[in-house]
């Protein structure tokens, strides 16, 4: 057996793959990470065949979706997954086929309920189930502490004693522990009673995730995040340099719109010089009568330079292939001390 972990801070994903077929699956794939994952693959000479995760995640962004485009593979899930993108769903006790690896679900909810844990060979990959000296939360989403108890002391903990664990978080920097270990070491672990192992799992007091909203939403949607729209966007978008700009206001003005897509309140507090104000959240209902000319080259800005690349981005759809964002934003034409003009249009 082929096998990789990628670390995304305390995030683990695990390539493993076939030596004799070099067919392999990717559990818990971590979205930022898409281009190593099929590096790894590559260097081993592996093809992707699965894409696996063990449960709706709410700490990070998948990439199984992204990565079932690209490559054309299923993305496989416990069947209370409610994402609509699984194409594979799977039942506790069956078994993925991965070139001669056999990959055996085991369903686990109590993280939450669509959690699964996968057994193969010498090693049991157990999601947000079972972490190195800890477990899964159960205060997000779908979380159960009574499903968790059940999960871990009537299936995962009655595996094998020698099986690898391989979760899906690690913040340590530990590989791996064994099943024997955790029964022995964790101190969760130790509360065996049911009642006890419930109050201390609803007594953590842990804080939330960041990104925890936009993370269910896309995971269990298969929508995308603000990361992807921005880079998306900045795909079809050209820039300009703050100097540039400047260049521009000073000697060639009447060849550029300048387009502040910030709301009212801030523009009047302090604009480019002959910029007119069009907010984003109005741009396709006014631009019509805004941009009459599409062949006019504009720059469009905000504060920060993310909702001017979006606009830009639904300009130059809408035909306006002129558009052009402003690199930075306003507030690094602030800070370079280019000069800003305040009150209301001219």
């Amino acid at each position: 057996m082929l096998f990789e972990t990628v670390a995304t801070g305390g995030c683990r994903s695990y390539l493993i793959g076939c030596e004799k077929t070099c067919a392999a699956v990717l559990i818990d794939p971590e979205l930022s990470q898409i281009d190593r994952y099929i590096a790894l693959a590559a260097k081993d000479g592996l093809r992707i065949r699965y894409l696996v995760d063990t449960h709706t995640h709410a700490d990070h962004f998948s990439a199984t979706q992204q990565l079932a485009r690209q490559l054309a593979v299923p993305v496989v899930m416990h069947g209370a997954s409610p994402a609509p993108f699984v194409d594979l769903r799977l039942q506790s006790g069956e078994l993925l086929a991965v070139g001669g690896l056999r990959l055996q679900a085991l369903h686990t909810p109590g993280h939450t309920r669509d959690s699964m844990c996968l057994c193969v060979e010498d090693r049991v990959f157990t999601g947000d189930t079972l972490l190195i000296g800890g477990t899964g939360r159960t205060d997000l989403p779908s979380g159960d502490a009574g499903a968790l108890y059940e999960s871990l002391f009537e299936g995962v903990l009655r595996l094998d004693p020698s099986l690898k664990v391989f979760p899906a978080h690690e913040y340590k920097g530990r590989s791996h522990s064994t099943i024997g270990q955790e029964l022995a070491e964790n101190p969760r672990l130790q509360k065996k009673d049911r009642d006890a192992f419930i109050e201390m799992m609803q007594n953590l007091n842990l804080t939330m995730p960041a990104h925890v909203t936009e993370a269910l939403r896309t995971n269990m949607t298969g929508g995308k995040t603000v990361a992807q729209m921005l880079s998306e966007a900045a795909a079809i978008v050209p820039f300009m340099s703050l100097g540039e700009l400047n260049s521009c206001l000073e000697f060639r003005r009447n060849e550029l719109i300048l387009l502040d897509v910030r709301e009212r309140d801030a523009f009047e507090e302090g604009h480019v010089p002959g910029a007119r104000l069009l907010p984003r959240g109005q741009l396709e209902l006014r631009v019509n009568q805004e941009l009459t000319d599409p062949t006019k080259r504009i720059l469009v800005y905000c504060e920060f330079g993310r909702i001017s690349t979006l606009a830009t981005a639904t300009l130059r759809q809408m035909g306006f292939r002129g558009a052009v964002a402003l690199d930075g934003g306003l507030q690094a034409w602030r800070e370079a001390g280019y000069p800003l003009v305040s009150g209301k249009e001219s």
